[in-house]
């Protein structure tokens, strides 16, 4: 049985499938993520926090440099190497939980979403295994109310479940790769 249009299927010939496109997207979004996140710790730890000190920005945002051991907002924090160790096992759990997810995503925006979540959680678990805490240095704050510091991991995350929730509610129609519904 030979195929329409010649022997080899579509992938042979140069041509990827929606859903590789999908699985590209996702992971290249995810090692931008990961890669901007550790571009930007590195640069605030080593050139702008040495020595460490609060650097006023606007009167609303600050960079600071703090060590997060715990999870989102230093929920959980410790210092004992077993959280560390066990955080970092849970997000990498986590990690591949949405990895077969992102393999198996057929909308464009669920792509987008898992690409930017997956990526921030390997930008933490990064720093959990070479720093032994999560490196934080956005701060802002109204007043004297200071929001949790973060870092552009946890805004990959936070970007990610948004449009995650975001889809969920509003995407009921299958979005193509080339944005048309279908």
């Amino acid at each position: 049985l030979r195929r329409r249009g010649g022997a080899f299927p579509p992938l042979a010939r140069g041509r990827m499938s929606e859903p590789g496109r999908l699985r590209c997207l996702g992971l290249g979004l995810a090692f931008a993520t990961m890669a901007l996140d550790q571009l930007t710790k590195w640069w605030i730890v080593n050139f702008v926090m040495n020595p460490p000190s609060v650097i006023e920005v606007t009167p609303f945002f600050n960079l600071v440099l703090g060590l997060n051991r715990g999870v989102s907002f230093g929920i959980f924090s410790s210092d004992s190497n077993l959280s560390r160790w066990l955080l970092m096992a849970l997000a990498l759990a986590i990690v591949c939980a949405l990895a077969v997810w992102l393999w198996r995503a057929e909308k464009l925006w669920l792509a987008v979403a898992l690409g930017l979540i997956i990526g921030g959680a390997i930008g933490n678990v990064i720093d959990r295994a070479m720093v032994g805490a999560v490196v934080d240095f956005f701060d802002f704050h109204a007043a004297d109310y200071h929001w949790p510091a973060f870092n552009v991991a946890d805004m990959g995350i936070t970007c990610g479940a948004t449009v995650l929730i975001w889809d969920s509610v509003f995407g009921y129609q299958r979005d193509n790769f080339d944005g048309e519904k279908g």
